[in-house]
């Protein structure tokens, strides 16, 4: 009598948990906005959330450690003239944030150390170059300042964020709206999902598309593309009878699938959240209240499930922690800021284990903050893959230097950014540095801290009377 052998893994047993309602962030108004994002950004220091603003676009930041009910009056992020439509963390900078948004810029953000005190309006610098609304933002894994934007314009351009310059303009491949662009491992490549329901994989310094595959999916409905960390590609799209589906392709040959399955027929589009260390790629659907998980393996049928997370609530939006963001000791895999409508829930993912020990086949090396490259060697064709770090001991952040962004046009008449004040400033300190001490960074510090309310309350109290003014207008009128 043969007897089904059940597939050993590890993460057969992982399970969800959602936090105590005392450490979620509540009374938060997610954005309404129609566009597939996740709406939510996460790093090990903060998390980001767009939000519904009236007159332009904001997004919340809030520090992790910052539970519970949220002012009405708390301080955002509120730059664009429309709303956000996509927020990304540099992998790099715990303190840098890039958004896209209707207004068809990208700003990129310095978020203080401990957070917002007042509004920021005021970036770092503004990317302007796509002609309709920006969708997607999105940094290169590997290399310092190197930041990607898709928008409804088809085209996708490549920015060295350092000097505010468009270096890459891919604006002759996608004949329609693009749905999902992700890089590859170490960068070199990027594979894209677009309304014309075809898969490419893109060589942007190249120009050149390496291989595409038509109809991935048959349905009519949003597809989503990621690489792997082996370099095969995992899609989520529809069947031409409206199911869900799922499929693995290999990036240099997509004739034939290596694996698809369907899942169900619910219509929210599957947002696919992978981490390339355990190999388990997590799908939240929008509108769903599930958070399904599989591994990938080399062994048939190559996507293996595991299990299901589900809630009561549908979720509007999902953030996704980095893995040196998570708990080792708790043995935590994955952690998920689940979007509601008027909060925001964190799930924690674990792998049941007993011993309390550092458990090094959960936590094998992962991607550190480090770029392995600069901007200007990635844009002249090197390559670099991820500088890996031990989780053994918990990551402990250190202090991320300041991004500068310096402009190669001489004749900018721009005012000073913040970025450009801050090196100021510490070309001032540098040339005192003959004896540097603690004390002197804090006063620094301290000094640049109120400089920013300062000029933030000075932006309010200018707009402030711009409306007092209009209204005396009126009045007199």
């Amino acid at each position: 009598m043969l007897r089904r052998v059940v597939r050993q893994s590890k993460f057969r047993h992982v399970f969800g948990q959602a936090v105590r309602n005392d450490q979620c962030y509540d009374d938060i108004r997610v954005s309404r906005v129609t566009w597939d994002s996740s709406f939510c950004a996460v790093n090990p220091k903060f998390v980001a959330i767009i939000i519904e603003a009236s007159g332009g676009g904001a997004f919340l930041v809030l520090p992790l450690q910052k539970t519970g009910r949220i002012d009405k009056v708390y301080p955002t992020v509120c730059g664009h003239t429309g709303p956000v439509l996509d927020i990304d963390w540099c992998p790099h900078n715990d303190h840098v944030i890039a958004s896209g948004s209707e207004d068809c810029t990208v700003m990129v953000w310095q978020i203080p150390e401990n957070g917002l005190e007042t509004p920021l309006s005021d970036p770092v610098v503004v990317l302007e170059g796509h002609s309709k609304r920006v969708g997607i933002v999105s940094w290169h894994p590997t290399a310092r300042n190197v930041l990607l934007s898709a928008g409804c314009d088809n085209q996708i351009i490549i920015w060295n964020v350092g000097t505010g310059e468009a270096m890459i303009n891919l604006e002759d491949m996608h004949p329609d709206v693009i749905f999902s662009v992700s890089w590859s491992r170490n960068g070199s490549l990027i594979c894209t999902a677009c309304k014309d329901k075809k898969v490419r994989v893109i060589d942007p310094r190249k120009k050149k598309i390496v291989a595409e595959k038509d109809k991935a999916h048959e349905g009519a409905r949003p597809m989503r593309a990621i690489f792997l960390a082996d370099g095969n590609i995992f899609t989520t799209g529809f069947s031409r009878m409206s199911e869900r589906q799922l499929a693995l392709w290999k990036s240099d040959n997509m004739d034939e699938p290596i694996c698809v399955q369907e899942m169900d027929t619910s219509n929210g589009v599957l947002l696919p959240f992978y981490d390339s260390d355990t190999n388990v790629v997590y799908l939240c659907g929008k509108g769903d209240s599930s958070i399904r998980y599989f591994e990938i393996t080399d062994e048939a049928p190559f996507v293996h499930y595991l299990n299901t997370f589900s809630t009561k609530e549908p979720q509007r939006g999902m953030g996704y922690m980095p893995k040196r963001g998570l708990d080792v000791n708790k043995c935590e895999i994955a952690r998920f800021y689940k979007l509601h409508e008027r909060k925001c829930e964190p799930i924690i993912m674990t792998v049941p284990r007993k011993s309390d020990l550092f458990q090094d086949d959960l936590y094998p090396d992962t991607a550190g903050p480090d770029p392995a490259l600069e901007a200007e060697e990635w844009f002249a064709g090197k390559n670099g893959g991820p500088i890996l770090i031990s989780l053994k001991d918990g990551y402990v952040s250190t202090k991320n230097r300041d991004l500068k962004v310096v402009k190669t046009n001489v004749l900018e008449t721009k005012p000073a950014t913040k970025a450009e004040n801050i090196s100021t400033v510490q070309k001032l300190a540098s040339q005192h540095a003959s004896q540097p001490s603690v004390k002197m960074e804090d006063k620094l510090e301290e000094v640049l801290r109120e400089f920013k309310s300062l000029r933030d309350r000075v932006i309010l109290q200018d707009r402030r009377i711009a409306r007092l003014e209009e209204q005396v207008a009126k009045v007199a009128m």
